[in-house]
């Protein structure tokens, strides 16, 4: 190596001098060249979708970097959900009881499911903004605990056709429960968030229910 850089740099006529740092500018500038066309080739390739057959697979249609997004919004909704049990009509029907069940105090085992209205008012006659639809089971075994897995499905205005999911536990009887967003469709792609239950009447003796939702979702 000293030997190499002894042979580069030793003092040498004016002529060769200049001869040697042209020829050392014009390698970087290949080097440089070399260096912008791979990473161009690196960028290309991220966005390029990716044929099932390179991934080795046959049901895989494309795969690339995701689109950009405009700036993430958070939205802020308040609805009243109605369970009803009783009467002619009930929106929310228990499909599954056990011998266990019957026994229990707290519903344990049991699986209902819903097709709630949302309304803006407590009042089940108010305007409907959408459905509940989904199902909630007794988890507890020693309080009313519910798993709730339904989609808020909207039908008016702008948000018509789009849902939102929640996933998440219930515990019936605290003041205020809250519960994960985990998805949702339509203007609502790749939301995510929460939302806080407030019961707002019960009736014990039917199981119907009203209960306030805010909703407070992070979407596009």
């Amino acid at each position: 190596m000293n030997h190499l850089t002894n042979c580069i740099f030793k003092p040498t006529q004016k002529g060769k001098r200049k001869k040697m740092e042209h020829t050392l500018l014009s390698m970087a500038s290949s080097i440089f060249s070399s260096l912008l066309l791979l990473l161009f080739l690196s960028c290309a390739t991220n966005f390029t979708p990716v044929t099932s057959s390179e991934q080795g697979n046959d049901y895989l249609i494309s795969c690339r970097l995701a689109p950009h997004f405009p700036v993430e919004k958070q939205s802020h909704f308040r609805f009243y959900w109605h369970d009803i049990l009783s009467g002619p009509n009930p929106t929310a029907v228990q499909v599954v009881q056990t011998p266990e069940t019957i026994k229990s105090s707290t519903l344990f085992g049991a699986v209902v499911m819903i097709d709630d209205a949302l309304t803006t008012r407590p009042d089940v006659n108010s305007k409907l903004v959408g459905r509940a639809q989904g199902l909630y089971t007794g988890a507890g075994l020693k309080k009313i605990e519910f798993l709730i897995a339904m989609n808020f499905v909207f039908t008016d205005g702008k948000y018509n056709g789009s849902t939102i999911a929640i996933f998440g536990h219930d515990e019936v009887l605290a003041p205020v429960r809250e519960m994960p967003i985990v998805g949702g469709s339509g203007l609502f792609r790749f939301a995510r968030g929460y939302v806080e239950a407030r019961t707002y009447s019960v009736d014990w003796k039917t199981g119907d229910a009203v209960v306030q939702y805010d909703v407070f979702v992070n979407h596009y």
